[in-house]
């Protein structure tokens, strides 16, 4: 059963914001749909299997969005090669930090907090 008043739901194009991006010197755009109502990247790189995961890595940290263009076991080895880099990054921080936090309370907050930064990093919209 519907909860929603029909006068919301309005057509996909009317309600829904475009991405844009370059391909080959080529200007493309499509509608932008996302699960979790994000809005849309205002920057997005096309990648492929000749990107290295750092530098994919980077870009995703920076807020790029990352459009692949490849074969879909390509795509989920360089996801699994981010999740790496996003959790190396936590636990060089975490061993500094770890020596500091004198309040158990505070290294939850720390971990809560690093990982709401790699849902943040690879998490797609």
């Amino acid at each position: 059963m519907r909860t929603e008043p029909l006068s919301s739901m309005a057509p996909p194009h009317v309600s829904s914001p475009m991405i844009h991006w370059l391909d080959d010197g080529q200007e493309f755009e499509a509608l932008w749909r996302s699960h979790s109502g994000m809005p849309p990247a205002t920057r997005v790189v096309v990648t492929d299997g000749k990107m290295t995961a750092d530098e994919a890595y980077g870009l995703a940290c920076q807020g790029t969005a990352l459009l692949w263009r490849g074969d879909f076991q390509e795509a989920r080895q360089m996801l699994r090669a981010l999740g790496n880099r996003a959790d190396r990054s936590q636990r060089r921080s975490g061993t500094l930090a770890a020596t500091s936090i004198p309040h158990p309370a505070e290294a939850f907050h720390l971990y809560r907090q690093a990982r709401s930064q790699r849902a943040r990093t690879l998490t797609p919209c």
